[in-house]
């Protein structure tokens, strides 16, 4: 491949990378809250970028004709999925309901790291729209660029999924003025309860 088409390659993957994850989804609600909390802000930021690059990789070297030919993979994923979703928006729901529990970073008990990582590894895993669109869709998207071409194509989508939950994580602190206050606790893990329970639906239906 020439400079060009390379180049053409990995835009395009970053292109399509950034649209299927700068999106609002329990994902990237969960990374938001742990960044204005400023709690294991890394190792989720790290499992995230480590979770799509496998995701990806898997895609464009052709595991997603898996889901296609056992379809009853994604629907074990999805209500799996589902469950998960509705227990995490009770949790969300009751945070909401105590704002002596919603505490700005440097104040309150902090989550423990386990806790963090195991609810970030269902969120992303448990979500049968990972499947469709990371593996599917990416995997779709990279053929075309051919056997040198899709592997370009699947670092840009890399390179996506690295600087927007960078961005997320580490770039959350600043809005920490905004969430001084236990109204703004209030209204984001409000807000977050109503999303996982309308992704659960959507799941189960």
């Amino acid at each position: 491949m020439t400079l060009p088409e390379s180049l053409l390659a990995v835009a395009a993957g970053l292109g399509a990378g950034l649209s299927l994850i700068v999106a609002i989804g329990a994902q990237n609600a969960f990374v938001l809250r742990q960044g204005l909390r400023r709690e294991h802000i890394l190792p989720i930021v790290l499992i995230c970028i480590a979770s799509d690059v496998v995701l990806i990789a898997a895609g464009v070297a052709g595991i997603g004709a898996l889901t296609r030919t056992a379809p009853w993979v994604l629907q074990v994923v999805r209500w799996a999925g589902a469950a998960f979703l509705l227990a995490y928006a009770v949790i969300a729901a009751r945070r909401a309901l105590r704002p002596g529990a919603l505490q700005t970073a440097g104040s309150g008990a902090a989550g423990s790291l386990a806790a963090a990582v195991g609810t970030c590894l269902a969120i992303t895993w448990l979500n049968p729209h990972v499947y469709l669109d990371t593996v599917l869709l990416l995997g779709s998207l990279a053929a075309p660029h051919g056997p040198d071409g899709r592997w370009l194509f699947a670092l840009g989508a890399a390179l996506g999924s690295t600087l927007w939950f960078s961005l997320l994580g580490f770039g959350a602190r600043f809005l920490a003025p905004v969430f001084a206050r236990p109204r703004s606790w209030r209204i984001l893990d409000g807000g977050i309860a109503v999303l996982m329970a309308v992704l659960a639906a959507g799941l189960m239906v």
